[in-house]
């Protein structure tokens, strides 16, 4: 599943986020979703959370 739609992901989802940093190279971080940052129901480069370790980065991938 792709992180594009915000009904798909909840808290606690296991994803796989890129950071703004990392956006030209693409590397993926992986973590638990604690927090849901984007309010629109959909976003074209993904939806927007905070992972547990605190990591703030756009969702690519739903690992669940």
């Amino acid at each position: 599943m792709d992180g594009q739609k915000r009904h798909s992901i909840t808290i606690g989802s296991h994803v796989e986020v890129v950071e703004k940093q990392n956006q030209r190279s693409g590397e993926l971080t992986e973590g638990f979703v604690e927090t849901i940052l984007t309010k629109s129901k959909n976003h074209p480069h993904g939806i927007k959370v905070r992972l547990e370790d605190g990591t703030v980065g756009r969702v690519k991938k739903i690992l669940d």
